[in-house]
């Protein structure tokens, strides 16, 4: 045989190493999730908006930051194709959420009538080496709270993840509290805490020293064990807080307390841009490994003048969603997949148009039915299906068999319950049946 007419295997193609499927039942769990989200948001009053994946370049470079890790080594960037006068836009995926959502906000000027809380949810793109809790392809919810400068708003959306917690069961979380000031307060620091750092240069890794002058405020989180004496002596800005400042904090601690809500104040906690003012506070889990911080928020007054927008404040946060669901999976929290309520068994295929149609009924009217096609060798055995439906998890079988179809009925039997005797119910009525079930539902 011509070894030319031996047709070759495809090659077999596999996703991209960090950019993950999520299949049934794992895709159960996100959707409680998202559910839960939803209706807190509505609760709250925050609004749903929904940004592109793609934005020019310059929106992270000027909202992230240029000396950053995420700017100078995670972004998908790209140049797109030139137009017809050889010109091309740098576009990039968005590495996180919140600097779309201000450039949506400026350029559709949603702030001319107040304030407005918003709230996000979708995939994010950085370019990591892919580990547990961390990946290319990652999805985040987020909110933002912008046009209110109070620390009445900063409470509200720590409050509002505090229920989102509560919601999906989720407890082994604790909530961490900083204030970064404002930026004078920040610039006598961050010269007090230079000079510290260049009197123990000696100490510092590669990384501080990069960061040195750039971004001294991220040496403070370095995880390097052998720089943790050190950094834990340099100077607190919660020091160098003027009075504005300081009763903001005790604003929000107030409200914080009056809510049952338990904090711990780390000065270690920092955010490395400047548009971050005030507050800001993390909720961090010690079941993930390195991978700690769950949901991250903060104020960030100075951003939207910085993308470009009409000085107005802001506040929000975003929480992985990878994290939460791998958190609730360590804490076996995780929400119970919903089960089928029905399954349908058929003796005949020829008799699939009349059982279709009344399946369809039953969906309308809120039942959750599978049934279980013919093969290529014409229909299942009875027992097959049987097994098919008992597998699926469903609470009853619904058999439409010969006899029963002649007799324009359907016959019920409940699969959890062996104790209970099947019934017939003529089809005219399973309308009513599938109501009582719902009701009792």
């Amino acid at each position: 045989m011509d070894e030319k007419a031996v047709p070759r295997k495809a090659e077999r193609l596999v996703g991209v190493k960090g950019m993950n499927d999520i299949l049934p039942p794992e895709s159960a769990q996100w959707e409680a999730l998202e559910q839960a989200v939803r209706e807190l948001m509505v609760r709250y009053a925050y609004r749903n908006i929904r940004t592109p994946i793609l934005e020019h370049t310059s929106l992270f470079v000027r909202g992230i930051g240029e000396v950053t890790d995420i700017v100078e080594k995670e972004m998908y960037s790209f140049e797109d194709r030139s137009d017809k006068h050889g010109q091309a836009e740098h576009l990039s995926m968005r590495p996180e959420g919140t600097a779309a959502v201000v450039r949506a906000v400026i350029e559709s000027n949603l702030l001319y009538d107040g304030g407005k809380r918003l709230f996000y949810m979708g995939p994010m793109f950085r370019r990591e080496k892919p580990q547990r809790g961390r990946y290319r392809q990652f999805h985040q919810v987020g909110v933002e709270a912008l046009g209110f400068g109070g620390p009445e708003t900063d409470a509200e959306v720590i409050l509002l993840a505090v229920a989102l917690w509560k919601s999906i069961g989720l407890t082994d979380v604790r909530l961490e509290l900083n204030s970064l000031g404002q930026p004078a307060e920040r610039a006598q620091h961050r010269a007090q805490l230079i000079a510290y750092f260049e009197r123990h240069a000696h100490l510092l890794d590669e990384e501080a020293k990069r960061r040195l002058h750039s971004n001294p405020l991220r040496i403070l989180d370095t995880k390097n064990p052998t720089m943790q004496e050190m950094v834990a002596g340099a100077p607190r800005l919660l020091d160098f807080l003027g009075t504005e400042s300081l009763a903001h904090f005790e604003g929000l601690k107030s409200i914080l307390n009056a809510n049952g809500v338990a904090y711990t104040i780390n000065p270690r906690l920092v955010r490395g841009l400047d548009y971050y003012n005030l507050t800001v506070f993390e909720f961090v889990t010690d079941r993930l490994g390195s991978q700690g911080t769950v949901c991250a928020g903060g104020r960030y007054d100075d951003l939207i003048v910085q993308i470009g927008g009409k000085p107005s404040p802001a506040v929000g946060w975003a929480l992985g969603v990878e994290r939460v669901l791998e958190l609730l999976k360590e804490t076996n929290a995780a929400v119970a997949v919903a089960p089928l309520d029905a399954y349908a068994i058929v003796g005949d295929s020829k008799d699939f148009p009349r059982v279709m149609a009344t399946l369809q009924q039953l969906r309308a009217h809120g039942t959750s039915v599978q049934m279980q096609p013919a093969g290529a060798e014409g229909m299942a055995s009875l027992k097959s299906q049987f097994k098919k439906a008992d597998a699926s998890g469903a609470r009853y079988a619904l058999v439409f068999g010969q006899d029963e179809l002649l007799q324009n009925q359907v016959t019920i039997k409940d699969l959890r319950d062996p104790s209970k005797a099947q019934h017939s119910v003529a089809l005219v009525d399973l309308s009513l049946w599938a109501k009582g079930l719902q009701s009792a539902t």
